[in-house]
């Protein structure tokens, strides 16, 4: 698609179910949105009296994205990403990370959930000179991302890959390994992938996660750092490694003062050979 025009997806008619707590509107309310209902605040603090270091978790995820982004952009010199599990807009998206300081950047949106579909324009603001797209699709449906992709990714150039905060949506880890080879097959030599996720780390975090999978579907599965690190098996990883968001590359910016040392969410990027 062209900077100016939106996806044919983002005008399909949605139904939003207002009853239930919803994934997407719980983790805007814990990132301080205003994109949720009564519901999803309720289950939120559920969650929170479990755990309530999610918050900074949370937070901190939006950290490491604007890091391990702002890495790739300009120590790597990628110019295109796959952002899947998209999430609902909020401050740092990966368009305006990449773009603000390359601005022929290009970015394809993946998400499946209609919320976030009604809310797309917002990821599709592109800088004239660079590209957004959003497609609808399940993590789970590789041939439709990576064929609609083409629309706006050249794919015989690097591509960084974001998987943050998806995978656990994987309850097989087999499963949720061989979709990430899958997606690295497709993407040529210097491509990287980003991963990042929350982590069985403490007992907090694990009984949290049993709390938000009582009322809020699909559920999300914590697994081990060792199990994240294993999702970039066969590739180059960038040092600090596989590590709690706060200590991967840490640097002085807005908002990182205040994120604890650590937290139980994990992640780091790899480069194909």
């Amino acid at each position: 698609m062209t900077d100016s025009a939106a996806s044919p997806n983002v005008e399909r008619a949605t139904t939003i179910d207002t009853t239930v707590p919803h994934q997407a509107r719980v983790w805007n309310y814990l990132l301080g949105g205003k994109d949720n209902y009564l519901v999803d605040e309720q289950a939120g603090k559920a969650v929170l009296a479990a755990a309530p270091g999610l918050v900074a978790m949370a937070r901190a995820s939006r950290v490491f994205l604007t890091r391990a982004v702002r890495y790739e952009v300009e120590q790597a010199g990628i110019r295109q990403f796959l952002d899947i599990g998209t999430g609902l807009p909020t401050a740092n998206n990966t368009h305006e990370i990449a773009q603000s300081s390359a601005p022929e950047s290009r970015i394809v949106y993946v998400d499946f959930d209609p919320l976030v579909l009604v809310h797309a324009r917002a990821l599709l603001a592109s800088d004239p000179q660079g590209a957004t797209d959003y497609i609808d699709a399940d993590l789970r449906d590789t041939d439709k991302i990576l064929r609609e992709a083409h629309r706006t990714l050249d794919f015989t150039r690097p591509i960084g890959v974001i998987l943050l905060g998806v995978l656990g949506a994987i309850e097989s880890y087999d499963e949720a390994r061989a979709i990430v080879r899958t997606l690295l097959d497709a993407v040529p030599a210097g491509s990287y992938l980003l991963v990042g996720d929350g982590t069985n780390t403490s007992e907090a975090m694990v009984q949290a996660t049993r709390v938000r999978n009582q009322s809020v579907k699909p559920p999300y599965i914590v697994r081990s750092p060792e199990q994240l690190a294993g999702f970039l098996d066969g590739l180059e990883i960038v040092e600090p490694g596989v590590v709690s968001f706060p200590h991967w590359r840490p640097e002085a910016e807005a908002g990182a003062s205040e994120l604890p040392a650590h937290v139980d969410g994990y992640g780091g990027i790899a480069y194909k050979r």
